[in-house]
């Protein structure tokens, strides 16, 4: 398991030990996928970042959550992306691959660059989450040799646990399935 101490958070980051650990293996993740792919420094970079900056909010309260984010109508549970990625380009972040990718990473995000789809997809298979632990690990096996099949198969793992759950379907992540399938 990635040191969850050595991971690099803003000073503002609201986290507990336990979503410290989960960005740690989001990087972790993330890290060895680039590590494959052999990602030039630059895009590596970018999705370190993302993975830094993903969760940096989640366990902030809902009312600065709606301050930063803007947002007085979404549920809570999806406010920490949009907040954190305000935060961060209020800090100076310009790079659009990261700051769409922090924003959207609950979601999904049909215009992603590779880093909003990486993110997306390490968020969901890193090897700490309870669930589907057999299929999360093959699909994260497959990324690196075949990202674009390893996203349909993430975006369509996310939408069937959200109708198992009674959950809606999110018109972003609609887009989303409908642009990678």
């Amino acid at each position: 398991m990635p040191d969850a101490a050595s991971i690099d958070l803003p000073a503002w980051a609201v986290v507990s030990p336990r979503r410290r650990t989960h960005i740690a293996r989001v990087a972790a993740l993330l890290d060895s996928w680039a590590e494959v792919i052999s990602l030039d420094a630059a895009e590596r970079t970018a999705w370190r970042d993302a993975a830094r900056y993903h969760d940096a909010l989640r366990d902030a309260p809902e009312d600065a959550l709606r301050r930063l984010s803007g947002d007085e109508a979404s549920p809570a549970p999806l406010l920490h992306g949009p907040a954190a990625a305000a935060r961060i380009a209020a800090d100076g972040e310009s790079r659009p691959d990261v700051l769409e990718a922090v924003r959207w990473h609950t979601l999904g995000c049909a215009a992603w660059a590779r880093t909003g789809r990486a993110l997306y997809m390490a968020d969901f298979l890193e090897p700490g989450r309870r669930f589907d632990r057999e299929l999360r690990a093959a699909i994260a096996d497959e990324v690196p040799h075949d990202f674009d099949r390893a996203l349909r198969r993430v975006v369509r793992a996310r939408i069937e646990w959200a109708l198992r759950e009674g959950k809606g379907i999110h018109a972003e992540t609609a887009r989303l399935w409908d642009a990678v399938r």
